[in-house]
C-alpha cells in the first residue's frame, strides 16, 4: 500500500513528544493529541519505517525577534511562569493573551519556541541540501502577530523560518497556505517584501474569522502582486476548490520562480471540520498537498517544506490527513483505500470518549472518505455548464472567486486574467 520511490534521505520528519506541551485549556478544540494520533497512524502504516526524525532546534529568544516584538515574547513568557505583573484584560488588549482563543498555560513560552524551532529545523534541513524536502506537523500557527497572538497561534514558526531565509540568501521565498482560514499573520508580515509570495486558498472571508484575505489584498508598493488571496465560499467541495487552486497557483508561481516552497497544510478545510464550512474531503487534501510536491519539483528544484496548523477533527480528520501528508513529503503516497490498523482505531476511539464525552465518535477505518477530485480546469467561460455532480450555482461562485482574484493579480505580473492559459 506504501509507494517507496525515493531514499530515506530525500526528506525529513521533524518530531519531538515535546510538542504535545503546546496544549491549552482542557476544552480547547486545539488539542495536542491529534499530534501523537499522527505520528502513530503513520507509524502504524510503515510510513516511517527507516525514517529516524529529527528533532527541533533549541532555540533563545533571539531567533523570534526577527518577527515578532521583545516586549510580546516577554509578556509570552511572563504569563507561562505566572509572574507577569500586567492583569489580565490588559494582558488580552495589548498582546491578545488570556481570551477563550489564546488561553494562558504554564510554559506557553517554551512550548510555542518548541514549534518554531521544528519548523526552523526543517527549513534549514532544505536549504542546508541535505534533503530536498521536510514535514513539520507542529508548526503551521500563521495566525500569530508581531504583538499579538491570535487564533489559537503564540509565535509564527513559519514568518520566522522565512525571515531565516531571507536573512541567509534567498530572495525568491513562495509561501502557499492551504488552511480554512486565511494565512494573515504571514501575510501581514511580508506583505511590503517583494521577495516573498504569499498565497491564501481560504473560505470567504465574510463568513469566516479572521475576516480577512479578499482578494484586493494583494500587496503594498513594490510587494504589490505578491500577496494572492483565493476566497472560496462556504461549502466548497473537493472538485471546486481544485478548480480555483489550479486556475491560480500554478501561474503566479511560474512567474515568480521561487526558490523554495512553505506549504502550510492545515486541514480545517475538512467537511466534517466543526469550526469550518468547507466541504473537502481527505482526498481533495491529499490531492492538494500532492499539488504543492509536484510545484516544488517544478519551480524550485524539490525544496518544500510542508507545516501543519489548522484542524480540529481531532480523531478522524486531521490523523488521517497529515500522514498523507507525511507520506506525500516522503514519496511513500498510500492508497485512500488502504485500511486502518483495529488497534490504533481502539486507541483513538479511547481518546474520542475521553475528549468528547457523549459526543464521541469511532475512528474511521480507512484512509479516505471516497471523495471525487476529478475536477474540470477553469477555461476563462463563466458561462460553462459544470459537470454532474456540481450544482451551477456553486460553479458560479466558485468561478467569480476565480475571477475576483486573477483580475487583482495577473495584471500585476504581466498576464492575461482572462486567458485560461496563463
Amino acid at each position: 500500500m506504501v509507494a517507496r520511490k525515493n531514499s530515506d534521505e530525500a526528506a525529513a520528519v521533524i518530531w519531538s513528544e515535546d510538542f504535545l506541551s503546546y496544549k491549552w485549556a482542557h476544552e480547547h478544540p486545539m488539542n495536542p493529541v491529534r499530534l501523537a494520533l499522527t505520528m502513530t497512524l503513520a507509524q502504524s502504516l510503515g510510513i516511517l519505517d527507516g525514517v529516524d526524525t529529527r528533532a527541533p532546534l533549541l532555540l533563545d529568544d533571539s531567533a523570534l525577534t526577527g518577527i515578532h516584538s521583545i516586549e510580546y515574547i516577554d509578556a509570552v513568557r511572563a504569563v507561562g511562569s505566572g509572574s507577569a505583573s500586567l492583569s489580565g484584560p490588559l494582558l488580552e488588549r495589548l498582546f491578545g493573551l488570556g481570551d477563550a482563543d489564546n488561553p494562558v498555560f504554564e510554559g506557553m513560552h517554551e512550548a510555542a519556541r518548541l514549534l518554531v524551532g521544528g519548523t526552523l529545523a526543517a527549513v534549514q534541513a532544505v536549504a542546508s541540501g541535505s534533503v530536498r524536502r521536510a514535514v513539520n506537523i507542529g508548526g503551521g500557527m500563521h495566525h500569530a502577530m508581531r504583538s499579538r497572538a491570535a487564533g489559537f497561534c503564540i509565535y509564527n514558526d513559519c514568518a520566522v523560518a522565512i525571515q531565516w531565509l531571507l536573512d541567509n540568501g534567498y530572495d525568491r521565498v513562495a509561501y502557499i497556505d492551504i488552511d480554512a482560514h486565511h494565512g494573515d499573520g504571514v501575510q501581514v508580515a511580508f506583505v511590503d517584501d517583494p521577495r516573498v509570495l504569499t498565497v491564501s486558498v481560504h473560505q470567504h472571508p465574510a463568513t469566516l474569522w479572521p475576516g480577512t484575505g479578499w482578494p484586493t489584498e494583494i500587496g503594498n508598493d513594490a510587494a504589490q502582486g505578491t500577496a494572492v488571496n483565493i476566497a472560496l465560499m462556504p461549502d466548497t467541495t473537493d472538485r471546486l476548490w481544485l478548480r480555483a487552486f489550479n486556475a491560480v497557483v500554478p501561474s503566479v508561481l511560474e512567474q515568480f520562480r521561487p526558490q523554495i516552497l512553505i506549504g502550510q497544510c492545515g486541514v480545517d478545510s475538512h467537511r466534517a471540520d466543526p469550526l469550518t464550512d468547507l466541504g473537502l474531503t481527505v482526498e481533495g487534501q491529499r490531492a492538494a498537498m500532492q499539488a504543492l510536491r509536484g510545484f516544488a519539483e517544478k519551480y524550485c528544484d524539490g525544496r518544500w517544506v510542508a507545516v501543519g496548523g489548522g484542524g480540529y477533527g481531532v480523531i478522524n480528520v486531521v490523523p488521517r490527513s497529515w500522514t498523507h501528508l507525511i507520506a506525500t513529503v516522503l514519496d511513500r503516497d498510500i492508497d485512500v483505500n488502504t485500511k486502518i490498523d483495529e488497534s490504533w482505531c481502539a486507541t483513538a476511539e479511547q481518546v474520542s470518549e475521553q475528549i468528547y464525552a457523549e459526543y464521541s465518535q469511532p475512528p474511521v477505518g480507512v484512509m479516505g472518505d471516497g471523495g471525487d477530485v476529478s475536477y474540470v480546469p477553469w477555461d476563462g467561460d463563466t458561462g460553462q455548464q459544470p459537470p454532474e455532480g456540481i450544482a451551477e450555482s456553486a460553479q458560479r461562485q466558485t468561478d467569480r472567486a476565480i475571477l475576483a482574484t486573477r483580475r487583482a493579480i495577473y495584471p500585476l505580473h504581466g498576464l492575461d486574467p482572462e486567458d485560461p492559459r496563463d
